[in-house]
């Protein structure tokens, strides 16, 4: 059974402006196997599904948390399988412990700003 997610077809501008993100990202992280189109057309025309857009999505997320390629790649795979076999995955949770302490700081720093700028 296929699911609907994976027959909505995109070109890469479509995708680009439904993720935010630049074209040059989108062929970087395809170039570096981060996030692949799932098609590509006759002409060459990369093509991305709704789940290669809800990955992408997830890059961005953890990218404005400040987490490497590298581990957003693991973090991605991870989330990827999760929502593929339903696994619960105990290598999900813990690959996902960066990301959580990032938000924790992040969250700490802008806790710590409001109280600075509420003397004010």
């Amino acid at each position: 059974m296929h699911d609907t997610k994976e027959r909505t077809m995109m070109q890469i501008g479509e995708v680009a402006d439904r993720a935010h993100v630049s074209l040059q990202t989108l062929r970087h992280y395809d170039d570096i196997g981060l996030a692949t189109p799932s098609a590509r057309s006759e002409g060459g025309f990369r093509l991305y599904t709704d789940r290669d857009l809800e990955r992408i999505a997830d890059i961005g997320a953890l990218k404005f948390l400040g987490l490497p390629l590298e581990q957003i790649r693991c973090i991605v795979d991870a989330l990827e399988r999760h929502r593929r076999d339903g696994t619960t995955g105990a290598d999900l949770t813990d690959l996902l412990a960066p990301a959580r302490d990032r938000l924790a700081t992040m969250q700490d720093r802008l806790d710590r700003s409001r109280v600075f700028l509420d003397q004010f």
